[in-house]
């Protein structure tokens, strides 16, 4: 198969009749709620990105504006676009909300206190002050993937240093408190109105395991966990959102310096990496994916095995709780 064959084929199988999918995901959120979860409405946390903006909408379209709660949830690293976009994008719906700083409950929980003392241990100047992120290296190039910690002093330096295991894991149970007390929020407000959560996982994510367990995990609907990201991209143009909705960069939106998704966890952009996905789900040799990604074959190799990991290391995320035998 030649490239021109190949770009078509993956084209053709991330395009969307966009109104027909639209339709068959109200249908599906209409029955699940009536037939399965017997809930009246659907709450939305919205970050102002792709995803939360396209579930928000689809809610809308499918039970209308007065049956749709939209909450804002920033927090003391979130972006001021995020809560820019995440407003305009509930003005856009129409929809009732609420904005809810969620940064006393971290502070309290020690969310803020447990992953600076983890900084620290790798940056003993660290003052709590200074931004970070974590970004991550090794799959791609075919090595295991590791992951490194980057501050920015005062002085606008960046610092980076690779972590070791113990402060890796601490830093990111902190930064999961985010997610999780989000989540609780969201359900408190769903219980309050009788309404199912909405959770808001694009197919990329989902499959590779780019959430919190019982965190941004935690939903009673995903309505967009089969499509891929650049189809989130298309429905949300198809639905009318504003252009700089549309035109949004994946971000974490989780560490106080600037961190796309391909820097944390993906480590491609996420056109490459919806490319990359499908050709492996539809067992695509590696050598087609390195031509049709200008990429070496090592380099296509070492994707497809990043994928494989991904999806071992974060099948905990996916496993519902064990029990001895089956109860009903």
């Amino acid at each position: 198969m030649n490239n021109d064959s190949l770009e078509k084929r993956i084209q053709a199988g991330l395009g969307l009749s966009l109104e027909d999918e639209a339709q068959r995901i109200s249908k599906f959120i209409r029955q699940v709620l009536r037939s399965k979860l017997h809930r009246r409405g659907l709450i939305v946390a919205v970050s102002g990105g792709i995803d939360s903006s396209v579930c928000l909408e689809l809610a809308v379209r499918t039970l209308g504006a007065d049956r749709v709660f939209g909450l804002l949830l920033p927090e003391t690293d979130s972006s001021s676009s995020s809560m820019e976009l995440g407003l305009q994008m509930v003005k856009h719906a129409g929809v009732s909300h609420r904005v809810q700083d969620i940064a006393p409950t971290l502070e309290a929980i020690g969310c803020y206190e447990q992953r600076d003392a983890a900084i620290c241990e790798v940056f003993p100047e660290y003052d709590g002050s200074w931004k970070n992120k974590i970004v991550i290296s090794g799959g791609t190039a075919g090595a295991i993937n590791h992951f490194h910690l980057v501050v920015e002093t005062p002085e606008g330096d960046l610092l980076k240093k690779r972590l070791a295991l113990k402060q890796y894991l601490q830093i990111v149970a902190a930064t999961n408190f985010k997610q999780r007390i989000r989540k609780n929020l969201e359900y408190y407000h769903a219980d309050r109105l009788n309404y199912a959560v909405i959770g808001t996982p694009n197919r990329l994510e989902y499959d590779q395991g780019f959430f919190v367990k019982n965190g941004d995990g935690a939903a009673d609907i995903k309505p967009i966990a089969h499509l891929y990201k650049t189809q989130v991209y298309a429905m949300a143009r198809h639905l009318g959102l504003p252009d700089n909705i549309c035109s949004t960069t994946p971000t974490t939106d989780t560490y106080s310096l600037d961190q796309g998704q391909d820097e944390f966890y993906f480590a491609l952009p996420y056109q490459q990496m919806d490319a990359a996905l499908w050709c492996y789900n539809h067992d695509m040799p590696e050598a087609q994916l390195a031509e049709y990604l200008h990429i070496t074959l090592e380099q296509a190799q070492a994707v497809y095995k990043d994928i494989e990991a991904k999806r071992r290391a974060t099948a905990y995320l996916h496993t519902p709780p064990c029990i001895l035998e089956d109860i009903f």
